[in-house]
């Protein structure tokens, strides 16, 4: 799903130093191909605390990473004239995805952050190594990186050394135009060599929750945009089903104080305001007491969505102010071993977020689902048919949104309940974290589809309403979807409209038109 259109293009190159990059920064890099540079100030403490490294591998006692084997095999001792060999060995063992090829953005961002990480100068690596990161990601060489091999835990262990084995000549890359070549061809192509990899450096490049953490910031930046066409969607089907805005008023609300569902609200009446449609039943001749809850309870649902965010939202910012590495070099000097590479902090918020995602999906589709039948609908046409019975209007557009939504609550699943061991059980729990990225942009996905087939449908049933006006803000979506998809009539092939619905809702088009009246919604 391409959400890029819902967000500026960058301007020039994001600095990395010994701090913390920012998820905007994630962001350009990532999904907008932004270049990269090195503060001096990571290059200086780099430096310091690779001599440190240097200092331990000259001594007989050994150190994990320096002068040990890995994992299970940390107990042999490497003598000094085979530890390149260590380490590009570990990389290349290590290299043992499988699958589908991991979408662009998402190696991209696994780069940036593990080049994050090593710039602290808390990994020991050479400043050579890190300028090498940031050199593939300006020349716009992404390594193909495959969809299974991390369990979450010592790392993001596979894919993170698809990379590095592209940072060393070998493997797959992609370029920015989307060819592939092998990985030391592409260098040369672009100026770059191979790195040949000392004491410890093959380590810290793997040692890292970066892939998931890097998907996690991707989720966050779509979901804030999709619960916001979640708002847009239910307003629209609140005003097309005559539905009542009063229950969204500002003081029933703050009976129950949660921000999210405060936020939620505050959309919903500014998106129906003005509604012609909405005042046509406000009187006391009206004889409807309450709304269903999947349209009364919306701002309940997306605005525990939107709570669940922001402490999605906390986790990644801490996760962001980390440096992930086995062992660490300290402020002081020490090279300490630490289980801070264990994923669960970031692998139990991926799971949580497809649980919201699957839950506003679900609602998403029941107030579809009202549309279509004249049971439920207050006078609308069945299934919104031009001519029921003839035709069928949108009853398979349903059909396709409860499929997703089926699908949605299998993703809902968390990956961080299951475990396995490995690594002869030295690794014995693991946090299944980059597989709870993995079902979350499913989830993303999946949710962006309901919302936009929702909209499509309650576009029609608006229409239908005629000459009742919808919301100037509503008029203004409808109007937006009207450019790409024809307004009610005799059925027509109905997937490309769900494809266009499906890219406006995905760009940020159809909130961009809510908002053109609105301003920016919360």
């Amino acid at each position: 799903m391409d959400h890029t259109a819902a967000r500026p293009a960058p301007d020039g190159p994001v600095t990395v130093g010994v701090g913390p990059v920012g998820r905007d920064e994630v962001l350009r890099v990532a999904r907008y191909g932004a270049a990269v540079e090195l503060a001096a100030e990571s290059v200086t403490a780099m430096a310091v605390s690779h001599a440190r490294i240097r200092e331990l591998a000259a001594d007989p006692k050994p150190v994990y990473g320096v002068s040990t084997g890995f994992g299970a095999l940390a107990t042999r001792h490497i003598p000094p004239e085979l530890r390149t060999r260590l380490q590009r060995s570990l990389i290349r063992s290590h290299a043992a995805g499988s699958g589908p090829e991991v979408e662009p953005e998402v190696v991209r961002a696994l780069m940036l952050l593990r080049l994050s990480t090593l710039a602290t100068g808390r990994t020991g690596v050479r400043p050579e190594l890190a300028r090498a990161y940031a050199d593939l990601l300006a020349a716009g060489l992404t390594p193909v990186v495959y969809e299974y091999g991390s369990l979450g835990c010592s790392g993001d262990l596979a894919p993170l050394a698809h990379v590095a084995l592209a940072v060393m000549g070998e493997g797959r890359v992609r370029t920015a135009d989307g060819e592939i070549l092998d990985a030391a061809d592409a260098l040369a192509r672009h100026g770059l060599g191979p790195v040949v990899l000392g004491e410890k450096e093959g380590l810290a490049l793997i040692n890292g929750t970066d892939g998931m953490l890097g998907q996690l910031v991707l989720a966050l930046a779509d979901l804030e945009h999709l619960l916001r066409l979640a708002d847009v969607a239910a307003a629209m089907s609140v005003e097309g089903q005559l539905g009542t805005d009063r229950v969204f008023a500002a003081d029933l609300q703050a009976l129950r104080p949660h921000p999210g569902q405060a936020a939620a609200a505050a959309n919903m009446r500014r998106l129906l305001a003005d509604s012609a449609i909405v005042a046509s039943h406000r009187g006391a001749d009206c004889a409807r007491v309450q709304d269903a809850y999947s349209l009364r309870c919306a701002p309940q649902v997306a605005g525990a969505a939107r709570d669940t965010l922001a402490h999605a939202r906390t986790v990644a910012e801490r996760e962001l102010a980390s440096a992930v590495d086995n062992p660490v070099v300290t402020l002081d000097g020490r090279v300490e071993s630490n289980g801070n590479f264990h994923g669960a902090p970031v692998a139990y918020v991926l799971d949580f977020l497809a649980i919201a995602a699957a839950d506003v999906a679900s609602m998403s589709e029941r107030r579809t689902d009202r549309f279509l039948d004249v049971a439920r609908n207050h006078g609308l046409p069945a299934f919104l048919a031009d001519d029921p019975g003839v035709d069928s209007g949108h009853m398979i557009a349903q059909y396709t949104q409860a499929a997703i939504v089926s699908e949605l609550k299998r993703l809902a699943n968390p990956a961080s309940t299951d475990s396995i061991p490995s690594s002869a059980m030295q690794e014995d729990h693991v946090s299944m974290g980059w597989a709870a990225a993995r079902k979350l942009r499913r989830s993303v996905d999946g949710l962006t589809r309901v919302l936009a087939i929702e909209i499509l449908t309650a576009a029609r049933g608006i229409d239908l309403r005629a000459p009742l006006s919808p919301a100037p803000a509503t008029a203004a979506v409808i109007a937006a979807l009207r450019e790409s998809v024809p307004g009610p009539g005799a059925d027509r092939y109905l997937a490309p409209e769900i494809a266009a619905a499906v890219r406006l809702a995905a760009t940020g088009a159809l909130v961009a038109a809510a908002e053109s009246i609105t301003g920016p919604l919360d």
